[in-house]
Protein backbone atom coordinates (compact mmCIF):
# COMPACT_ATOMS: atom_id res chain seq x y z
CA UNK A 1 0.00 0.00 0.00
CA UNK A 2 1.12 3.46 -1.35
CA UNK A 3 1.41 6.43 0.91
CA UNK A 4 0.94 9.77 -0.24
CA UNK A 5 3.61 12.70 0.32
CA UNK A 6 1.22 14.63 2.52
CA UNK A 7 0.66 11.81 4.87
CA UNK A 8 4.24 10.78 4.89
CA UNK A 9 4.52 14.96 5.73
CA UNK A 10 2.14 13.86 8.59
CA UNK A 11 3.46 10.87 9.88
CA UNK A 12 7.50 12.63 9.94
CA UNK A 13 5.98 15.76 11.33
CA UNK A 14 4.25 14.16 14.30
CA UNK A 15 6.78 11.82 15.41
CA UNK A 16 9.31 14.58 15.24
CA UNK A 17 7.10 17.37 17.41
CA UNK A 18 5.99 13.91 19.86
CA UNK A 19 10.54 13.37 19.93
CA UNK A 20 11.00 16.92 20.55
CA UNK A 21 8.20 17.25 23.45
CA UNK A 22 9.29 14.37 25.06
CA UNK A 23 12.82 15.70 25.45
CA UNK A 24 11.39 19.21 26.52
CA UNK A 25 8.80 18.19 29.05
CA UNK A 26 11.43 17.08 31.81
CA UNK A 27 12.67 20.52 31.83
CA UNK A 28 9.46 22.38 31.79
CA UNK A 29 8.63 20.85 35.10
CA UNK A 30 12.03 20.54 36.62
CA UNK A 31 14.15 23.55 35.78
CA UNK A 32 17.61 23.59 36.82
CA UNK A 33 18.01 24.99 40.41
CA UNK A 34 15.06 22.97 41.60
CA UNK A 35 14.82 20.15 43.24
CA UNK A 36 13.43 17.00 42.11
CA UNK A 37 10.61 15.51 44.02
CA UNK A 38 11.74 12.27 46.03
CA UNK A 39 8.79 10.58 44.52
CA UNK A 40 10.39 10.90 40.66
CA UNK A 41 13.66 10.20 42.13
CA UNK A 42 12.40 7.25 43.62
CA UNK A 43 10.74 6.34 40.65
CA UNK A 44 13.81 6.81 38.58
CA UNK A 45 16.06 3.93 40.94
CA UNK A 46 13.08 1.55 41.04
CA UNK A 47 11.78 1.32 37.13
CA UNK A 48 14.78 0.81 35.40
CA UNK A 49 15.66 -3.09 37.27
CA UNK A 50 11.18 -3.60 37.27
CA UNK A 51 11.33 -3.00 33.63
CA UNK A 52 14.03 -4.99 32.77
CA UNK A 53 12.94 -8.06 35.27
CA UNK A 54 9.45 -7.79 33.39
CA UNK A 55 11.18 -8.07 29.98
CA UNK A 56 13.47 -11.23 31.42
CA UNK A 57 10.23 -12.75 32.68
CA UNK A 58 8.17 -11.90 29.19
CA UNK A 59 11.11 -13.08 27.48
CA UNK A 60 11.37 -16.83 29.05
CA UNK A 61 7.53 -16.72 29.92
CA UNK A 62 7.32 -19.77 26.96
CA UNK A 63 10.23 -21.44 27.76
CA UNK A 64 9.39 -25.23 28.30
CA UNK A 65 11.69 -27.05 30.67
CA UNK A 66 9.70 -30.12 30.28
CA UNK A 67 11.04 -30.75 26.72
CA UNK A 68 13.87 -30.95 24.33
CA UNK A 69 16.02 -28.79 24.70
CA UNK A 70 14.32 -27.82 27.63
CA UNK A 71 15.37 -24.35 28.13
CA UNK A 72 18.83 -24.62 27.47
CA UNK A 73 19.84 -22.31 24.84
CA UNK A 74 17.53 -19.69 26.59
CA UNK A 75 19.36 -20.25 30.09
CA UNK A 76 23.00 -20.43 28.40
CA UNK A 77 21.92 -17.12 26.75
CA UNK A 78 21.10 -15.39 29.85
CA UNK A 79 23.71 -16.82 32.32
CA UNK A 80 26.42 -15.21 29.31
CA UNK A 81 24.44 -12.47 29.82
CA UNK A 82 24.68 -11.91 33.40
CA UNK A 83 27.73 -12.80 33.84
CA UNK A 84 29.09 -10.41 30.99
CA UNK A 85 27.53 -7.65 32.55
CA UNK A 86 28.96 -8.18 36.06
CA UNK A 87 32.20 -8.69 34.50
CA UNK A 88 32.69 -5.70 31.85
CA UNK A 89 29.37 -3.83 33.06
CA UNK A 90 28.45 -3.18 29.57
CA UNK A 91 24.56 -3.44 28.31
CA UNK A 92 25.02 -2.86 24.54
CA UNK A 93 27.95 -5.70 24.81
CA UNK A 94 26.44 -8.27 27.08
CA UNK A 95 22.85 -8.16 25.40
CA UNK A 96 24.32 -8.52 22.24
CA UNK A 97 26.97 -11.08 22.99
CA UNK A 98 23.84 -12.80 24.76
CA UNK A 99 21.87 -12.59 21.41
CA UNK A 100 24.20 -13.52 19.03
CA UNK A 101 24.94 -16.56 21.24
CA UNK A 102 21.05 -17.84 21.50
CA UNK A 103 20.70 -17.53 17.55
CA UNK A 104 23.37 -19.21 17.44
CA UNK A 105 22.52 -22.16 19.68
CA UNK A 106 18.88 -22.39 18.47
CA UNK A 107 20.21 -22.58 14.78
CA UNK A 108 23.19 -24.52 14.26
CA UNK A 109 23.65 -26.48 17.95
CA UNK A 110 20.36 -27.31 18.83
Amino acid sequence: MAISVGRSLVIVFTVGATIFLTRLIPFLFFPKGREIPQVIQYLGRVLPPAVIGMLVIYCLKGVSVTTYPFGLPEFIAVGAVILLHVWKRNNLLSIGVGTVLYMFLIQVVI
